[in-house]
């Protein structure tokens, strides 16, 4: 396993058809800030995160994950991560060089052995932000992204490999086996799970709200915005967060959470948790049942731009 160099989770990339409805959407309800705009691309903040923004919007012909964006502490960590994934036969977009989005910074972008592209930077400049505060139902921040994969353990084995990424715990099954590893670069349970998916596709994106009134009130705000919700609100039991699930308007799954877990990371040891157990997805009971139309709709669409690198 390589020494882990990625600091935290910057930001996730969408490429959407209906650009208008998802930029009013996310810019609306979801409770994120646009930040700029230019040429059908839309840079969208959380008002309580430092990153210059959390989602990033395009316009486009097809539905597609452009990418996920990574932070790291230095530089120099930039350029040992890529020298190092160029030596272990990682597949490079581009060098490390200045990163032409709001905030700037250094960077370069590769692909993962499913295909995606993935950002690493450095030297982004902080974004003013604020304290959100009581019964302010907004996202602080953007939390985890869950990715789907038709190999489960190959896309595990090649994130702790060539990112340092740590299991934490995982979902299996008597009769589906191993279904989800959750992946920490950090003492957060996870900043990335993998799911089990019959296609390369996303899974969802999840944002943290300041509490659990916050979190409820945020539930609420997009039920009653008609918006449809496919599972929740509830608490899991890797992690111990609350979740709420919902369809954006391309269905694309989004979440709101809170009360991730922390980890102790020196004497923490990984869980396997029998998902058909009712109280590891969710602890209070709360939630309609995990089916088999939830799962589908977290299987997301198949991502066709696969090994094919976003416009800048």
């Amino acid at each position: 396993m390589s020494a882990r160099l990625l600091t935290h989770l910057r930001h996730v990339d969408l490429a959407v058809p209906d650009y208008d409805k998802q930029l009013e959407f996310y810019a609306g309800v979801w409770g994120l800030t646009q930040v700029a705009e230019d040429s059908g691309i839309s840079f969208l903040a959380a008002e309580g995160s430092p990153e210059q923004y959390v989602v990033r919007l395009r316009r486009a012909e097809e539905k597609r994950l452009d990418l996920v964006s990574y932070g790291a502490a230095t530089p120099a960590d930039v350029d040992t991560l890529a020298e190092r994934l160029g030596t272990g036969g990682v597949r490079l977009i581009s060098r490390p060089g200045t990163v032409d989005t709001p905030g700037g910074g250094y960077g370069f972008r590769f692909f993962d052995v499913d295909g995606r592209t993935v950002e690493v930077s450095a030297d982004v400049a902080v974004r003013r932000h604020r304290r959100i505060e009581e019964k302010e139902s907004i996202p602080v921040k953007l939390s985890h992204v869950v990715l789907n994969s038709p190999d489960l353990d190959r896309t595990r084995d090649w994130y702790e490999r060539h990112l340092g990424f740590r299991l934490s715990d995982t979902l299996s099954s008597p009769h589906m086996g191993e279904v989800m590893h959750f992946m920490r670069i950090s003492n957060q349970h996870h900043s990335m799970a993998i799911a089990r998916g019959p296609h390369t596709s996303l899974h969802h994106v999840s944002f943290e709200m300041r509490g659990l009134d916050e979190y409820m009130r945020g539930s609420g705000r997009v039920m009653r915005a008609g918006f449809q919700k496919i599972w929740g609100p509830g608490r899991h039991l890797a992690g111990d967060n609350t979740f709420t699930y919902f369809l954006d308007p391309h269905g694309n799954t989004v979440e709101y959470t809170t009360e991730l877990e922390c980890l102790d990371e020196d004497t923490w040891h990984p869980h396997v948790y029998d998902f058909s157990r009712p109280e590891v997805t969710d602890q209070w009971g709360t939630a309609n049942p995990m089916n088999e139309l939830v799962a589908k709709e977290s299987f997301n669409d198949p991502d066709r731009g696969c090994f094919v690198a976003p416009p800048v």
